[in-house]
């Protein structure tokens, strides 16, 4: 038994789906009958199909607890080859954040819970309890795994494992209904204005308020590609926590529907920006309406 499969079965044992890969950090090749997917598909994949192939094949989809398949002899020769393990977050109830970059750690540190951090060659995995979509490019060097993907098993980590925040969510929402070119998703909704008429219980001049605002309303604009959804999250965040110390109220729901204007200029889809900024407007316990 080699180190790889060692340390497989015991994250089977963990309830943590795996598998071998090859030099590359990618899955074996499937066999001459799975070939571009000749057999149709494993049932658990998007599409499902009748596939019962007892060797490592279809990456993420043949991931495995049961130690019988495992140390199977057709996994025998995966083993012999693997150079790293595999395991599928989705099927251990996880998502990983993969951070391919400092930025996109500094800009994690910055927007997202501490949770569980993993180190990689180029940067961190953030493991967070709860599985949902999965997504690549959802911001730059950002990528979400979870459902229907692997992550490389880099060792345990350090840390405590947090709750999936809206955040993670919200990144997502985003990248799976950007529009294509020239297609509008939705149009914006009717909404209210801030002016400082609904802020009678305000401490801060207009003027700072406005400047605030619409700083926050072209950081989202900016977001013309993914990540229009998360920026609006923090932005509301952002003009919560400005205002936690204020008396209220503060017209920080027409504030919001600036921000979900915003987002939605970009091509995110009304419902989707709505709760983004709701949860960041609520992300604050003590702030003035």
């Amino acid at each position: 038994m080699n180190e790889h499969l060692r340390t497989a079965l015991e994250l089977a044992m963990a309830g943590v789906p795996v598998l071998p890969l090859r030099a590359g950090k990618v899955p074996l090749g499937n066999c001459p009958v799975c070939a571009m997917n000749g057999c149709g598909g494993r049932p658990n994949m998007k599409t499902p199909g009748p596939c019962r192939c007892p060797r490592p094949c279809h990456a993420w989809a043949a991931a495995t607890t049961n130690p019988d398949v495992l140390t199977s002899r057709a996994w025998t020769l995966a083993w012999v080859q693997a150079s790293a393990i595999a395991y599928h977050p989705g099927g251990a109830g996880l998502t990983v954040v993969d951070l391919d970059d400092a930025d996109a750690v500094a800009w994690a540190r910055e927007s997202l819970p501490p949770t569980r951090t993993v180190l990689t060659t180029r940067g961190e995995h953030w493991i967070y309890l709860g599985p949902m979509r999965s997504a690549n490019a959802v911001r730059p060097g950002v990528d979400i795994k979870s459902l229907m993907q692997y992550a490389r098993w880099l060792g345990p980590g350090t840390g405590t494992v947090a709750p999936l925040p809206d955040a993670v969510r919200a990144l997502v929402g985003t990248e799976e209904t950007t529009p294509a070119r020239g297609e509008v998703v939705s149009s914006s909704p009717a909404r209210a204005t801030w002016d400082v008429r609904v802020a009678s219980g305000c401490r801060h001049t207009e003027k700072y308020v406005r400047t605030g605002l619409e700083r926050g309303l072209a950081m989202v604009r900016a977001r013309t590609e993914s990540g229009a959804a998360s920026q609006a999250f923090g932005v509301a965040q952002f003009l919560a926590k400005q205002h936690a110390q204020c008396p209220g109220p503060c017209g920080l729901d027409a504030l919001g529907q600036d921000v979900i204007a915003a987002a939605v200029s970009v091509g995110v889809p009304a419902p989707y920006a709505a709760r983004a900024v709701a949860n960041g407007l609520g992300a604050d316990a003590g702030r003035a309406a």
